[in-house]
């Protein structure tokens, strides 16, 4: 589990992967805002296009990459209501505060990835290292 968050918190620019409304793959970038034991949080407006997918259908598939390295997560999107869920996204990150000013904001939605399998992988020839994370 420590080297997915290093290479989450090294590569902070993540693209998600879900199935959108109409059936067809969509993907955006995003960013995890923290980790609480094997959960990674992450955060988004209840307006946003992506919300209504995942309310629709919580599986998705989280990305990101350097030049030779890359790092999948697979899992299924749980959404929590909890204030010390979103008094820590609002701390993580200060355009998350800026848009949402407080916790009790009902437009903020957080959610965390259950079920998730991570794979980090590279161009060495050598097998992906494969990751349980909660």
């Amino acid at each position: 589990m420590d080297k997915v968050f290093a290479f989450l918190k090294e590569n902070p620019l993540q693209y998600c992967a879900t199935v959108g409304l109409d059936g067809k793959p969509k993907v955006r970038p995003f960013q995890m805002m923290y980790r609480e034991g094997g959960n990674l949080f992450f955060c988004m407006g209840a307006g946003k296009a992506v919300y209504a997918e995942l309310r629709n259908n919580p599986n998705l598939e989280i990305s990101v990459s350097t030049m030779s390295r890359w790092l999948r997560i697979r899992g299924r999107a749980v959404w929590t209501e909890s204030r010390t869920a979103k008094e820590k996204v609002i701390a993580a990150n200060p355009l998350v505060k800026s848009i949402y000013k407080s916790p009790d904001n009902p437009a903020l939605k957080v959610f965390y990835i259950a079920d998730a399998e991570a794979v980090i992988a590279d161009f060495s020839g050598n097998p992906p290292e494969t990751f349980r994370l909660n």
